[in-house]
């Protein structure tokens, strides 16, 4: 069935490539709609589709990179390396607003200064602050961290016998709860869980998104399951 599911979603994409066509931009998982995490081997399928029409494909790893799936970049799940990246959110340390553009300098020599511009950007302090949070992903194992507590939190969601509950999907400490939307609003829940202490985010009503700390322990998820267990059974 996924293979069915990529080969039909890769050729909606083929009808859209014409000779103007210079680049393909996607989220390696996507955040806002939900933490929705493509079928395995679709993302090869779009570099193979890409390199094979000579157009770069660039990822959008604002969310989803800098350890938060338990790689340092979402892509590394599918073993593959893009044309361009961009980064943003995390790469500030939770300090200060900084945005990055990566690429091959077959790329980046087609900028000149002045002819790209980035809110974010170009922030000597930012960017000294952006160079240490890159190091502390490594010096303090996080994104070891974040594959481990990722894949404990994910099973532990799972095992919540709720019929609030859909679907619980994810990779790292980035988890969604989908649920069904007959039960609750998921906005809702959220605030219920508010009271409890805990903070996350809905998204569509329908979906609540889990991104906790990369430095989490085991001892703080199971505190969350807990609370989250106990909203759940109140409806």
């Amino acid at each position: 069935m996924d293979l069915l599911i990529i080969a039909y979603q890769l050729n909606l994409l083929k009808k859209k490539i014409n000779e103007n066509t210079c680049a393909i931009l996607v989220e390696p998982i996507q955040g806002e709609a939900g933490i929705r995490v493509p079928s395995e081997g679709w993302l090869k399928e779009l570099r193979e589709l890409c390199t094979a029409k000579n157009i770069l494909m660039i990822l959008d790893e604002i969310q989803s990179g800098l350890g938060r799936t338990g790689k340092l970049f979402a892509y590394q799940h599918e073993d593959i390396i893009p044309d361009g990246l961009i980064l943003g959110k995390a790469l500030g340390g939770a300090l200060l607003p900084i945005s990055a553009f990566l690429s091959s300098k077959d790329v980046m020599q087609h900028f000149k200064p002045g002819s790209h511009g980035s809110t974010f950007g170009g922030n000597p302090l930012a960017s000294k602050v952006a160079a240490k949070a890159i190091d502390l992903l490594f010096e303090e194992k996080l994104i070891e961290n974040s594959e481990k507590m990722g894949n404990y939190f994910l099973s532990k969601l799972r095992q919540i016998n709720s019929k609030a509950i859909k679907e619980v999907r994810g990779k790292g400490l980035w988890i969604g709860m989908e649920l069904n939307t007959s039960d609750v609003n998921a906005k809702d829940l959220c605030l219920m869980l508010l009271n409890e202490g805990l903070l996350c985010k809905e998204t569509h009503k329908t979906v609540i998104r889990f991104a906790p700390p990369l430095m989490i322990s085991k001892d703080d998820l199971d505190w969350a399951i807990d609370k989250i267990t106990k909203v759940l059974r109140t409806i």
